[in-house]
């Protein structure tokens, strides 16, 4: 199949862009050039940003389009009316982070979106990011009805992610020695490698399927103890796990998702957050790797990584030692 990538070397991107050339697929990227130049010198590379160089898009043709890195609906239109007839399906990566209520536990798919009093809004922000990718689904789907393809991933994890918002955890596991944990072993977390995301998102582009599928995994509750325990089994370190309850965490304004990521408190209001349905997907071929391959590779890919590295989320050695030792 021939596929237009709007990104391509970033994380998400660049897998896709691996996964597509393995199962032998034509690639053409549209992106700034801006991240990882020159990371495909074998895939056909348009330089040029949405709001003034589609036009270099026109007059060609691709099987689909897949729309990595939609976030404004003002923007995501601009691409999906210019292509709407140069490509047979459009699809738009979104995230389960639409969802209007967390409180449901088993979200699906015809489970409401949050929505912008002020559709006007541009500016991302936690509140807004959800219903923004909302609208841009929407915007998606009027200008190719029928042949809209959306993906409602959860916490892509694995190789190359820029966030650090996972890799931080086989990280410091494999560092060793008392280590700050939140909550509980048991409270949940979903994760999906971005390796099994792309194979997904492909399968589907291959047979031509529309509609919305929540993507993230894995197929089972797994709690953050297990994912811990995982981490110290692939390391093979004597990291020992000092469980915070959230008070705790609270009033020394250590926050969920970001200074200790995946987490996020299991309260009554979030309690749907990290068990999301996707029987949808499953039933679809969304199949997923062992937890462990994933750790082991994203530990892998970190220990190339600068010693230097500036982390992007988790706890720096000097406060995780400072609340340890208030934690007692």
């Amino acid at each position: 199949m021939k596929i237009l990538i709007l990104g391509g070397t970033r994380f998400l991107g660049r897998h896709l862009v691996e996964a597509a050339l393995a199962r032998a697929h034509t690639i053409t990227l549209f992106n700034r050039g801006q991240s990882n130049p020159g990371l495909f010198p074998q895939v056909e590379t348009i330089t040029g940003e949405r709001e003034t160089s589609l036009g270099l898009l026109s007059g060609r043709a691709w099987d689909a389009v897949i729309d990595t890195c939609g976030y404004v609906p003002r923007i995501v239109r601009l691409s999906a009316q210019a292509l709407k007839d140069s490509v047979e399906s459009y699809v738009f990566i979104s995230s389960i982070s639409v969802y209007a209520d967390n409180s449901k536990i088993g979200i699906n798919e015809s489970d409401l979106a949050g929505r912008l009093e002020d559709t006007s809004i541009e500016e991302i922000t936690g509140e807004t990011y959800g219903p923004l990718k909302a609208l841009c689904e929407e915007t998606v789907q009027t200008a190719l009805p029928g042949h809209a393809l959306i993906i409602r991933p959860g916490l892509i994890v694995g190789p190359h992610d820029p966030t650090d918002r996972f890799t931080y955890w086989p990280v410091r596991v494999a560092r060793g020695g008392p280590l700050l944990a939140p909550e509980k072993p048991g409270v949940p977390v979903q994760i999906i490698d971005v390796r099994d995301l792309s194979e997904f998102i492909l399968k589907l582009v291959e047979v031509k399927a529309a509609g919305t599928y929540n993507a993230t995994g894995p197929d089972y509750e797994l709690g953050l103890g297990n994912l811990l325990e995982a981490c110290k089994t692939v390391s093979s370190s004597d990291a020992l796990f000092k469980w915070a309850p959230v008070n705790f965490l609270a009033a020394n304004k250590v926050e969920p998702w970001s200074d200790l990521p995946v987490w996020i408190p299991d309260t009554p209001d979030q309690a749907g957050f990290s068990r999301v349905d996707v029987s949808k997907a499953i039933a679809a071929g969304l199949t997923f790797r062992p937890l462990q391959a994933t750790i082991r590779d994203t530990l892998a890919w970190a220990q190339t990584r600068p010693a230097e590295h500036a982390w992007r989320a988790g706890l720096s050695p000097q406060r995780e030692q400072e609340l340890l030792r208030l934690l007692g």
